[in-house]
């Protein structure tokens, strides 16, 4: 089929041999385009707009044919949100928790701790009443009733939202996972210890907790001075190592304490070299093992990642490392985390089931059974490297594993199961379990609405396709009998995802109440048959059938489409006979923007006729596109206007054409004279202009130096011959300056304006050492000859002078000013400049780095924002007189790459070390620079403080 553009030109073809008048009934069909072939399925691609027959590709294509009843709904099928057989429970991510969830997993694993929770008291659940909701409150029921969950739930995976909640943590943001594990730990120790059963009271320790000491030697005395300390995690520096035994033998090797690092030894009584190292004294159950993956890196000051590949073991044997005999150790979970940055990334957990040695992933809510029974880190190492080069993984012997993610281990003692089943043999008690049982009535529940949804919704898609099927065969018009439906609705009723409104044929009609025949691009032409069942089942109206061909708007398009062919011909003829040079005796005006343009507001004007009798909105009224032509030569009193080269005289036959398209345009005959009050106004300008340039000439020639800024007098140099100077604002002499350069562009100056230099007393604001000293910026000064020409010329409304009195017995200099000067209101100027300086609302400071001695400004040095709106606040709380708080300069850090503890900054020589004091008590002013000296990085020495010796 032809483009909608292309039919909608055929449609109106034949206006060019048939006038309005002599319209009939086919001229109607054309325009409405009746007789347009209809489109056939397979040859059109899409719905022909322009073609009110083409009924192809509004959406019948899902309906024909048989239909897969899936697509009769959006519902997920429930049972896919059923945990699968011998498969453990996943957890949600709550948006960035996923590190919450791998220690959830990690610790639900761990039997005895498992068991020893459900032992803890919760008498609210106990004694809840098992139809009403209970909500868990403290952190031991939250862990309770989602350990109870994981354990028999029928739920693929559970939202542990509720626990998250109560530890109060950010489920946007990404918290460190180390720093998680040691406080929920000693959170979950501290809530335990409140707890009658002392085997509960000490369950962190007994599971978690080993001993070390610190061991320290005087080289002197040989005198040996030990330190307990408990541990619930070992954290073992990866950096320049392979394995785990070389990371536990660093941690255990001896360390010499010499330098300023001396020990002060007791025995001694003074500072003396030592040696120190840590030895293990006793291991828990459940050993973990932080890989330090994290580290601070002192060049950015901030954390990174070290993707260092480590080599451990499936059996640690950690009696090489111990004074006394201790069982192997199992690798029991591998808590990795994935992506090259430590401030973002994703956290699983590799970690196995105790009861049956399988190995499982947990993945938030994915949760997968490794095959056979072996660790298999798989794809959690395919990170990218931002190195040159590749580093390749090694290769593990039998029973060792290698990773470059993994940044903890967790290792349990292995014990004989059979001597103790009741180990491995973990009830949920039956109060938690009633709980669970709830829950799991929900989810059927749930199940099973979304079942029956399902079902209604494939019921209603069956309906609407026998509906469509038996509906769109009968759709093509086939006669004379037919209605028109709109587009959008046949489209919205084809799609099933939209709810099918009852059919609307208001839009669509013209101003004589039948179809517009501009919208025959919406709408389309049924059978009458079809359109009856339609409005049966959906109602609506007005029907629009063959009886609502709008006569009135054929016509009326007919007559503009005519007058349209009829500009283009005109347009030509205009044309030609204005570029004649011939000039006339007689003719019109126009204006030349009119007669350049007049075809563009001639076509405008017709389509804003037609718009208003087809009863369209317009962009415009039609009397202000009728008023626009010529009124560009009309002054602002309505007569002509005087500007000549605005406006052309066109013949009688020129001006008798346009006046066919604007018959309301201003007319102006060659006869007519422009408008005298614009005459009058412009010989008053020029007058005006003649008399500002002679009273500029005057003034400039009798103060020439002032003009041109030659032979000015200065105060720091007082001129000999006078013992007076005058004073007037500096802004009077520029303005003035501006009107002798262009006295027709700028106003005259009348007035010398000395009260800006006043105070509210009449006294004057500046001495003279502040005006030596700055303030002389703001003033002009006068020589006595100079001001009597000022005073004569312009307006004075106060004269200040300064005076130079001589001593000639003490050979003293004294000045003086007139009027005198205001003390009061000098000091309140002073004390308001001060206010200035320390106001530090957006205020720019900035900072160089010293390098030898030597001052050198990095380039793009920052400009440190000294005040915020949190500042602000802070300062309506607690005012503070001479100065804001300290700026936040950690934004020193990342210009430079200097940390905040290698910063030495000063300003004119001052060290600014004082935390808690203000900008202003330390000097800083806005503009000001502050001076940066970085301190070289020196050896991080690991020692223990000596507070350790005193203990």
């Amino acid at each position: 089929m032809a483009p909608r553009v292309k039919l909608e030109k055929a449609a109106w073809l034949w206006v060019e041999t048939v006038k309005p008048e002599d319209i009939k009934h086919e001229h109607i069909e054309l325009a409405y385009r009746i007789n347009i072939p209809a489109c056939k399925r397979g040859i059109c691609r899409r719905n022909c707009k322009g073609n009110p027959n083409c009924l192809v590709g509004i959406g019948e294509q899902v309906w024909l044919g048989e239909i897969d009843e899936n697509t009769f709904h959006n519902i997920d099928d429930p049972n896919s949100e059923r945990r699968e057989k011998n498969i453990f429970v996943g957890l949600t991510n709550l948006g960035a928790t996923c590190y919450v969830n791998t220690f959830l997993q990690v610790w639900f694993h761990n039997l005895e701790l498992r068991k020893s929770l459900y032992q803890c008291q919760n008498s609210r659940a106990q004694e809840h009443n098992i139809d009403s909701d209970y909500e868990p409150q403290s952190i031991c029921e939250h862990l309770q009733y989602l350990f109870a969950l994981l354990q028999n739930s029928n739920r693929k995976y559970i939202d542990p939202s509720g626990l998250v909640k109560a530890l109060g943590l950010d489920t946007g943001q990404q918290q460190d996972a180390q720093e998680f594990s040691n406080l929920f730990l000693s959170l979950l120790e501290e809530t335990l210890s409140k707890e009658k059963n002392p085997n509960l009271q000490n369950l962190i320790q007994q599971q978690f907790c080993g001993q070390f000491f610190y061991v320290t030697i005087c080289n002197q005395c040989g005198r040996s001075s030990t330190l307990p300390s408990r541990f619930y995690e070992l954290e073992l520096n990866i950096q320049g190592h392979k394995n785990l035994t070389e990371c536990i033998t660093e941690f255990l090797k001896e360390e010499k304490l010499d330098g300023e690092n001396r020990y002060f030894c007791e025995n001694c009584q003074s500072k003396q070299n030592a040696t120190r190292r840590i030895r293990l004294h006793s291991l828990p159950p459940t050993l973990n093992l932080q890989l330090m993956r994290f580290v601070f890196d002192r060049q950015t000051g901030l954390k990174k990642k070290l993707n260092t590949f480590i080599n451990f073991p499936e059996q640690l044997d950690m009696e090489p490392f111990l004074e006394q005999k201790l069982g192997i150790y199992e690798l029991s979970a591998v808590l990795i985390h994935r992506g090259i940055s430590a401030y973002s990334g994703h956290y699983i957990a590799h970690v196995k089931d105790a009861l049956t040695g399988d190995w499982y992933k947990f993945n938030d809510e994915e949760i997968e059974k490794m095959e056979g029974k072996k660790l298999q880190l798989g794809i959690e190492e395919d990170i990218a490297e931002t190195g040159k080069t590749q580093s390749r993984k090694p290769k593990c012997s039998k029973g060792y594993h290698c990773s470059r993610n993994a940044y903890m281990l967790v290792y349990k003692v292995q014990e004989d199961e059979s001597s103790n089943p009741s180990r491995t043999n973990v009830e949920v008690p039956s109060f938690l379990q009633k709980l669970v049982d709830q829950d799991n009535h929900k989810f059927e529940e749930w199940c099973m609405e979304m079942a029956h949804m399902r079902k209604q919704s494939v019921d209603k898609g069956r309906a609407k396709h026998e509906e469509v099927k038996e509906l769109y065969d009968l759709l093509p018009a086939k006669d004379e009998l037919y209605e028109f439906l709109p587009l959008e609705w046949l489209k919205k009723w084809l799609d099933d995802s939209t709810a099918t409104k009852e059919i609307d044929n208001s839009i669509f009609l013209c101003s004589h109440g039948k179809l517009h025949p501009d919208n025959m691009g919406e709408i389309k032409r049924v059978s009458l048959e079809a359109a009856k069942l339609l409005y049966e089942r959906y109602g609506g109206g007005p029907k629009l059938d063959g009886s609502s061909l709008c006569r009135d708007c054929v016509s009326e398009r007919c007559r503009v489409l005519r007058l349209k062919k009829q500009l283009d011909e005109d347009y030509k003829e205009i044309s030609n006979l204005v570029k004649r040079t011939t000039r006339y005796s007689d003719g019109y005006w126009v204006g030349k923007p009119s007669l350049r343009s007049w075809r563009q507001l001639a076509m405008e004007q017709l389509e804003e006729d037609e718009q208003e009798k087809f009863g369209m909105e317009g962009t415009a009224g039609a009397e202000d596109e009728m008023k626009t032509f010529n009124e560009d030569i009309v002054c602002t009193h309505g007569a002509l206007s005087i500007l000549e080269t605005e406006r052309k005289l066109v013949s009688t036959e020129v001006w008798t054409k346009l006046r066919e398209y604007f018959p309301r345009a201003p007319e102006f005959t060659h006869m007519q004279e422009p408008c005298r009050q614009c005459l009058t106004l412009e010989q008053e300008e020029k007058d005006n202009e003649a008399v500002s340039k002679m009273m500029a000439l005057e003034q400039k020639n009798q103060l020439l130096n002032l003009f041109h800024e030659k032979n000015r007098p200065v105060l720091t140099k007082w001129p000999q011959g006078t013992d007076k100077l005058y004073i007037v604002p500096l802004f009077f002499v520029e303005e003035w300056r501006k009107f002798i350069r262009r006295p027709t562009k700028s106003s005259p100056v009348s007035n010398v304006g000395n009260s800006l230099l006043l105070c509210p007393h009449g006294g004057f604001m500046f001495t003279y050492d502040s005006l030596i000293n700055g303030e002389a910026q703001h003033i002009a000064l006068l020589w006595p000859s100079e001001w009597n020409v000022i005073s004569r010329l312009f307006i004075v409304d106060k004269p200040i002078a300064i005076h130079c009195v001589r001593q000639t017995e003490s050979s003293m200099t004294q000045y003086t000013t007139q009027p005198d000067l205001c003390w009061e209101c000098r000091e309140s100027f002073l004390f308001q400049q001060q206010r200035d300086l320390r106001e530090y609302t957006q205020a720019t400071v900035y900072v160089r780095k010293v390098i030898e001695d030597k001052t050198m400004a990095k380039d793009g040095a920052p400009e440190l924002n000294a005040c915020s709106s949190e500042a602000e606040e802070e300062r309506e709380e607690l005012p503070k007189v001479d100065g804001e708080k300290d700026p936040d300069f950690s934004q020193i850090m990342h210009a430079f790459s200097v940390a905040p503890f290698d910063q030495n900054l000063s300003i004119d020589g001052k060290s600014l070390t004082d935390d808690s004091a203000t900008l202003g008590s330390l000097g800083v002013i806005p503009e000001c620079i502050i001076c940066l000296k970085a301190d070289e990085p020196v050896t991080d020495y690991a020692a223990m403080d000596d507070a350790y010796q005193g203990e």
